[in-house]
């Protein structure tokens, strides 16, 4: 009889792996159980073909330099604070699948020039959590691109934003300071709208093919 592992509910995929033989990849939600109830993330394929476990090895260490997130002894990824952030983890995934084996990955910067307004976009570490959003420039316009910015990083990572009348400043409820997963949500920002309907359209995008059905 096949034994069913339970491997987590899988809240992405990567179904056709262009760097790696077209195989399907997938990051699953768990929680440990040595107390703490610690979410928990596996990435994981069900292709064994030559290469693939290290295909996923690579995509993991990709996600802690990118994330800035932590591997258990279980092979498991986390945050360092042991909250969720399911939505950024899941674009530091996306985000590292996309390196090709032979490209080291490399925490992004916290400042990025935003083609549309062409204003060079930095973001401040405040502390505990806190990150403000600055642009090189004066006017009107500058103002509400850094406002739309500091909104697309609060979609992408589930921030809140620190007062009602202050739309350059969001925050992660952790109150801890993430720094890598922020540059990796700042590439993205500034098409929020865009990241969002294509996370949309990919919602039904089909789960990993059994392990029968891989070469």
């Amino acid at each position: 009889m096949r034994r069913i592992v339970d491997i987590g509910r899988r809240i992405e995929l990567v179904p056709m792996d262009p760097h790696f033989n077209d195989i399907s990849i997938g990051l699953y939600r768990q929680h440990t159980n040595h107390g703490n109830n610690t979410p928990v993330f596996l990435v994981h394929t069900y292709s064994h073909i030559s290469g693939a476990a290290e295909r996923i090895e690579a995509v993991v260490a990709a996600m802690q330099t990118l994330g800035g997130m932590l591997k258990n002894a279980d092979g498991l990824l986390h945050f360092p604070c042991n909250s969720l952030h399911e939505a950024a983890c899941r674009r530091v995934f996306l985000e590292a699948c996309k390196l090709a084996p032979d490209t080291p990955a490399e925490p992004r910067p916290l400042n990025i020039l935003d083609k549309k307004s062409r204003l060079m976009i930095t973001v401040d570490s405040a502390g505990q959590g806190v990150y403000r959003v600055t642009a090189a420039g004066e006017g009107r316009g500058a103002a509400r691109r850094v406002s739309a910015i500091a909104g697309g990083l609060a979609k992408l990572g589930e921030m809140e934003s620190v007062a009602t009348d202050n739309r350059d400043t969001v925050t992660f409820a952790c109150t801890q300071s993430h720094d890598a997963l922020v540059g990796v949500l700042l590439t993205r920002a500034p098409n929020v709208r865009i990241v969002l309907r294509e996370e949309e359209m990919g919602a039904g995008r089909g789960v990993l093919s059994a392990p029968s059905q891989q070469t």
